[in-house]
This record gives structure tokens, sequence and C-alpha cells, in this order.
């Protein structure tokens, strides 16, 4: 139980020279991401914790934390080093790194929490961004004004001007090294985006998110959500989100779904001294345990009144390392979350640990857009805490923007299952996003045959429907070619022609979810977003034999098979040449609907150009490819995900069908997109060569794109004249595009070679 005595790790590499202060996004989840930072002292891997180390008391040594908790970036204070004479002596002629004996990255406060605590401090603005850059720090902090969550409007709006002022000075004084901009406004949404969007104007390279610590000490949780989404909206995308003072593991999952990039912790010592422990779901204090909440690595081998025997001195340091090794541990869990696509779930499930946290939780996925939200199947489950939490914001509807803002930076369809969670499932951002494009993209065939008035809604058993439907939806094709056939599943209706679609059909929960038997005024109201509000609805159990029976007997109820002479024509046989033809046409839906959908193309372009085309088909059934009629191989849908992949082929074809101009640098309209086809990337003559080759577009070789585009989005990727260059997918929003100078744009799946 001794200090730290292993081997060290090697120092860091410094980053190419003309990449400092750049960042770049790796892999994301909706607003989460993953990301690298550039600077001289290594490249910081993001998320990130920087535990806080006070020069004066080293709970845990600094050259420990890099070597034993490979620990990329801390931060200390400039402001104490600068009062304290022997601290600076040594900090001025040796640098802060052998200060702290540290080799990676520095960060240093300049001293505004210290205002806040202590009323006010002894340093000019200029002179303590000067300081800091002559230390050698790798990122310095500007000298901004606390706002505390007591003050009052104009007050607040006093400290967001006056930092405002400062910041050009603080810029200068920085010369070129990376400086922090802090974003203050208390609990006002107006100051909070006014902050943002003045601060973001500057050439900052971080912005950290100041005046919170009060927020999370009080477990103002809803309101911490309130801050960041006030926030971070209006910053650039292309710069780190620090969540000044922030390193309770219990808040990383929230705020990494949000946005945040960089967290900070004195906890881990802070705490250990009460003799507190940290876990992701709170704290415990060890008087009263028996048992480790969670068995780290520090202290394997001893029990909590072992740790407890040993003098105070020994058992904080003991605890510091547990509470920082538990803090990296939830750390880690975000960033797997971030690969697996699952970080909103993973803030879900921790938010309910804490009652505060629970709150933050429901106003953040309810409140901000339940005025937009398809509500139909929340009602059929108990809403208690839901509608307490839409009583405690009023004024929900001023937040739209920002939910919107998360969804619409959401990949759909995605790969994977969808695991029931409750009530929370219907308002992940990812299945909103998802339904969201299915209402607005997907229409009804509008051939007007028999059926056109009717709608058959089938329901009671999950997927796969293809081997049990298959037939049935043949018999439909040939006697009833208009009639709408749509599934219920758990989080809303899908056409049988998208099946397969995640998140729709990929629901993983217990059995009832499937067999409930559906209300008709609510299957009405959401008939109503795709034009079907005045069809007579039929409803099939899907539960059991005789499927084709039960449907063709409903129908006939109905009086949608009137004229077709048997009295239950799922005993009539089909000729060949019917069969198939139904067969073709239903191949052909399924590939242009996906289309229509997922390239966001016009339904009656897909359907001019499918006409004549063939499907080749597993022996399930399921279609692979889709070929016109001249052989070209146009798109693939996929098996994992219910996507579709583009081809060269098809990327031409599609290319042809656009009638906008294309873009013209990086401008929102709000303008519906909707049937405009796949965005366009238009990318400047560097680039044009390597995008022919199949080479992924980098970030700083854009000119130009559509505002539609979204991550996981097929884009087409052209010249500034125009000219088709490849296809692939989106990495990125339209802020991305226009910010970001390093990491890739868009994955290449195919490029045009002349």
């Amino acid at each position: 139980m001794g200090a730290w005595t292993e081997g060290r790790r090697e120092d860091p590499v410094p980053c190419r020279e003309a990449d400092q202060g750049l960042f770049e996004i790796t892999a994301r989840d909706g607003r989460g991401r993953l990301g690298r930072l550039h600077t001289q002292h290594g490249i910081l891997e993001t998320p990130a914790l920087l535990p806080v180390i006070n020069p004066n008391i080293r709970t845990i040594e600094p050259r420990e934390m890099w070597d034993r908790y490979g620990i990329g970036a801390l931060i200390t204070n400039s402001y104490i080093i600068w009062k304290h004479e022997g601290l600076k002596e040594t900090a001025t002629e040796q640098g802060v790194h052998a200060l702290l004996d540290f080799p990676g990255v520095v960060m240093t406060d300049s001293g505004t929490f210290q205002s806040y605590i202590y009323g006010d401090v002894e340093v000019g603005v200029e002179e303590i961004v000067q300081f800091q850059r002559s230390i050698g720090v790798d990122i310095a902090t500007m000298l901004d004004v606390f706002s505390r969550p007591d003050m009052n409007e104009e007050q607040v709006a006093e400290c967001v001007r006056e930092t405002l002022k400062r910041a050009p000075a603080s810029i200068q004084a920085a010369g070129t090294t990376m400086l922090n901009g802090p974003i203050q406004g208390g609990l006002f949404k107006h100051l909070r985006t006014e902050s943002a969007q003045g601060m973001g104007r500057f050439d900052f390279a971080v912005h950290p998110i100041g005046g919170i610590v009060p927020v999370m000490e009080r477990h103002m949780y809803k309101d911490y959500a309130k801050i960041m989404l006030a926030s971070l909206p209006h910053l650039p995308p292309n710069r780190p989100v620090h969540m000044f003072g922030c390193g309770h593991p219990m808040l990383f999952p929230m705020s990494i779904a949000l946005g945040a990039d960089l967290f900070d912790s004195a906890a881990y010592a802070l705490f250990a001294r009460d003799g507190r422990l940290l876990t992701p779901w709170g704290t415990q204090k060890i008087q009263t345990l028996t048992e480790w909440p969670e068995r780290m690595p520090c202290v394997a081998g001893h029990t909590p009144a072992e740790i407890r025997s040993l003098g105070k001195k020994e058992m904080t340091a003991h605890l510091a390392r547990y509470n920082l090794e538990v803090t990296l541990a939830e750390l880690d869990r975000c960033k797997q979350a971030i690969r697996d696509g699952t970080i909103w779930r993973l803030a879900e499930r921790r938010s309910h640990q804490h009652p505060a946290l629970r709150e933050a939780f429901l106003w953040l996925s309810t409140s901000p857009h339940n005025a937009k939200l398809d509500m139909q199947f929340l009602e059929e489950m108990v809403l208690d805490d839901r509608d307490a939490a839409r009583d405690l914001d009023r004024n929900a509807g001023t937040w739209e923007g920002a939910w919107n803002w998360i969804v619409d930076s959401q990949e759909t369809p995605r790969k994977g299952g969808e695991p029931w969670g409750g009530d929370d499932t219907l308002v992940r951002p990812h299945v909103d996003a998802a339904k969201k494009a299915l209402q607005s993209h997907w229409k009804p065939y509008g051939l007007q045959a028999k059926g056109s008035d009717a709608v058959l809604v089938a329901y009671g058993s999950s997927g796969p429907w293809r081997e049990r439907l298959s037939d049935l939806m043949v018999r439909l094709q040939h006697h009833c070619p208009g009639l709408e056939v749509m599934i219920q599943t758990p989080i809303g209706l899908l056409p049988y022609s998208l099946e397969d679609l995640n998140p729709f059909t990929h629901v993983d929960g217990p059995q009832w979810l499937w067999r409930r038997r559906p209300n008709p005024l609510l299957v009405r109201q959401e008939l109503e977003h795709y034009g079907m509000e005045g069809r007579q609805i039929i409803l099939v159990d899907l539960l059991g034999d005789g499927i084709q029976s039960r449907a063709m007997t409903a129908l006939h109820q109905a009086g949608v098979l009137n004229g077709v002479t048997d009295s239950d024509a799922s005993e009539h046989t089909l000729e060949p040449d019917d069969r198939m033809k139904a067969k073709e046409h239903l191949q052909r839906r399924h590939v242009a609907d996906k289309m229509v959908l997922l390239l966001n193309l016009e339904q009656q372009w897909v359907n001019n150009l499918l006409e004549e085309s063939t499907c080749v088909v597993n022996r399930l059934g399921r279609v692979k490819n889709a070929m016109l009629k001249d052989g070209t191989h146009i798109v693939s849908p996929r098996l994992t995900d219910g996507g579709l992949s583009l081809t060269d082929g098809g990327a031409i074809a599609v290319h042809s069908a656009r009638t906008i101009p294309a873009p013209s640098g990086f401008t929102f309209s709000s303008e519906s997109h909707v049937s405009k086809g796949p965005p366009w990337v238009v990318v400047n003559a560097d680039a044009e060569p390597f995008v022919r080759q199949g080479r992924n577009v980098f970030h700083g070789f854009i000119e130009a794109c559509d505002d539609w585009i979204s991550p996981g989005k097929t884009c087409l990727i052209v010249n500034i004249k125009g000219e088709l260059l490849g296809h692939g997918v989106s990495n990125g929003t339209l802020a991305d595009m226009k910010s970001f100078q390093k990491g890739v744009a868009v994955k290449t799946r195919g490029g045009m070679k002349q």
C-alpha cells in the first residue's frame, strides 16, 4: 500500500506545428463526440478529465497521474503560482511543466474562481494571461467575470459584457498560446446565448462553461442542463467545450451526450479529505461502509475498515486514488458508449440514480419539445413523473430549437437493437429523429385503385414479418393494390415496405409491447402525418396461425374486397404471372420507399427510375440489390439496420436528378429540404483527384455544402462546377463542415474516375 514506484510512461510527442490548437472529431454519437486536441505537449484525446492540482498540496503527484493513470492533461491555478514567490520563481525559470513534474498538457485557471470565493483578485486582465504564457502553459485562461446564481439579470448582464470587453486584450496577450474563452450568463438563457455567440467570434481555442460550480453544489442539475443547451448550440463546434469545475462522474454521461469534451476535478481530493467516495450514482462516506461500492485497483485486497485504520494522510491518499479511478472508469464508459452509439442510453440509465439528475433528464427529453412530440404511446403508460417534469417548466417551448439541435445531429438508421427502457425509449433523440424523418418523407403510394380508401394496421407480433406476411402481401397487391399496410411497432406505425428499418423493428423488450391492441383514435392521429386521416382503418392481429384468413375476412367485412368472387380470398390461388407481377411490385416499392426516405428523393422520380427494374433477393426473400432495366446496380438495402447503400451507378443517377442550384457557402435556409436529394458537398480543386480515387474528404478542403447534411447521411461529393466526384457518408453537420479544419468530413464510399 506504499507510494507509486512502477516505471515511467514515455513523454508525449509534440503535435505538428501547423496543427497546434486544432481540434478534430474521430467518432460521434449525436452530440457526444470523441476528439483530438493538438498541443505542444501531445495530442489530448477527448472527452478528457483534467485533475486539479494545487501546487502547494499534491494529494496525488502529477507524475503518477501521467505514469500510472495515463492522464494526458491537468489543470492548475496560475493565480496561486503568481502570488506564491517560490512557485512563481520556479515556474518562471523552469516552466510550469517542470514545476509540476508533468510532461502532458497543462491548462491553467486565471483566478476567476478565487474572485468568486474571496471577492477580488490582485492581478490585471492582460498581466495574468502574459504570466501564463511566460511559464509555458499549453492552454491559458482569460480573467473573466464570474456570475453567481443569486445575481439579478442586470448584474449577470454586466458580467457577460465585461468578459466580452476583456476578450480582445486577453487574446492579444496570449499570442500563440491557446486560450480559454469562458461562457458566463448565470441562469439566464438569453445571456448564456449572448455570451456564447459573442465569445465564439473571437479566436479562442477552448470554451469553458463557467459559473456552474454553485449550480452543481446545490444539485440544480436541471439548470445545469439548461445552461448547456443555452450555450453549446451557439459555440463554434470546432472548439472543445470544457465544463469548468465539473468533476463528479455522475454528471459525465448527460454532459457528454450534450456535447461536453473536457472536465476538471478537484473532487477526487476534496472528497477524499472528507472521507467520501465518488460513485457514478452519488457519494458515500467510508465510515458507513463494510464493502466497497466499486472495487477499484488501488484498494484491491483491502476492506474499508482497513483503510479507515490508517492515519488521516494515508487514508486520504488512498481515497483520492479510489475517487480518481472511479472517475476515469466512468469516463471510459462514456467513451465506449459513443463508439457503440449508446451515450444517450447511458445518460438515461444514470438519470435514475439521483432525483435531481432524473428531473434534469426528464426536462431534457420531454419538456423542450413536448409541443411537437408525438405522445400517442406515452399515454398508455404511467406518466406521473413525466407530467410532473412538464409542470416544472411552463416555458418549455422556448427550448424547442435547442432540442432540435440535438435531434438533427443524430444518425438514423443505426445498427444494433433498441433496448426498451420504458417511457424514455420514445424520446431518445435518434428515435425522435427517425420518426420525424419518416413522417416528413414517406408518402402513401397514391394509386387510385381498389383499397385506396383503407389502411390495414397489423399488430400483435414482433418482426421479422416478411416470412409470415409475404404471401398475404402478394395477395393484397393483386386484389387491392391501393391498400396501404402499416405495422404497429412500440415506437410508432411503420409502412410494410420499410419493415426492416431500425429502430422501429429492432425494439428489444417484452412481448406485451407488440401484443397491445392499437387504439384506433391514436392510430388515426398518427395516420394524419401521412395524409391518410380519412381512410378506413382495419386492424389485423398477427399472433397465431391463420393470418391470411383473418386479414382477408376483415377486408371483406370492411368492403375493401367487394367484387372479389372468393368469399375467402386467402384460398384463391393466383396465376403465376399475377404472383410474379405482385412480387416485383412489392420489391420495387421496398427499394423506392427507402430511396425516398434515406436519399431524400422525390417519389415520382424514383418510381420512374425504377420502372422495369429488377431486384436480386436472398433465400429469405430480402432484397439484396436493385438493378435498373439496363442492368445498372444502383442501391443495396442493408441487412444490419434496414438502411441503404448507394453504388457508383446509383450516385450518377441521383446526381442527375438535382433540380436546384449547387450550394454556395454554408448558409442555413428555413425552406424545406424534403425531396431535394442527398446533400451535396463541394470540395476544392486540391481535393478533387483524391476524391475521384475514393479517398476520404477532409475538413479544410470543403467550399460549400447543403444545409440538410447530418452525421451518417449519404451525400454526393462534387467540384465547384457541380460535377460528380464521388459519394460517401457525412461525418458532421453544416456547422461542422464550415468550421473544422482537421479530421474526416466525409467517408468516401466511391469515386468517379475520369
